[in-house]
């Protein structure tokens, strides 16, 4: 004999409407409601290292990890003023972090890394923390030479990685 689950689902839901069976509410999964916004990842710091075959500019972040966007963009500008950020290169990313927050509740920096410097390394000429600004923090990178680059997150502790390819240099 074979048996069809879905048939008996459906004598099974038969029986227990026609003897008036009911089920307690306790039993029915109820939707969860919404989930309450987390407080922002805050950004803390920018650090980078040379490597053989890629350059590395790292992100460090305290609480969650932020959602991540990178993009080639033409000029640098800080957010919100617009204003062009002072780095030099023919090639630049733009980075941006949210939710995020470099400041506590009082105005005060989280943020201790540089705000802007030239980097000597084989790829990465310069970074900018460019904004910092209803739940968004940016940073620009510049380049000499066109990025190929990937980005991704590392746990334990937070942080976002942005690897810059280049020839093996060892």
């Amino acid at each position: 004999m074979h048996h069809h689950p879905s048939r008996a689902v459906i004598v099974a839901g038969v029986v227990l409407t026609a003897v008036g069976a009911t089920i307690p509410a306790s039993a029915v999964t109820q939707p969860k409601a919404a989930a309450t916004p987390s407080s922002p990842a805050r950004i803390v710091n920018a650090r980078w290292a040379g490597h053989c075959t890629y350059d590395r500019l790292v992100i460090d972040v305290q609480g969650g990890a932020p959602s991540v966007g990178v993009s080639r963009v033409s000029t640098l500008r800080y957010d919100p003023s617009g204003k062009k950020v002072p780095l030099a290169g023919k090639y630049f990313l733009s980075i941006r972090l949210s939710p995020a927050v470099a400041h506590d509740s009082a105005g005060k920096s989280l943020y201790k890394g540089p705000r802007l410097v030239k980097i000597p390394l084989y790829k990465l000429k310069g970074l900018a923390l460019t904004g910092d600004f209803e739940g968004v923090v940016s940073f620009g990178t510049a380049f000499q030479t066109k990025p190929a680059y990937k980005v991704f997150k590392l746990h334990s502790p937070e942080r976002v990685v942005l690897d810059v390819s280049h020839t093996n240099r060892c």
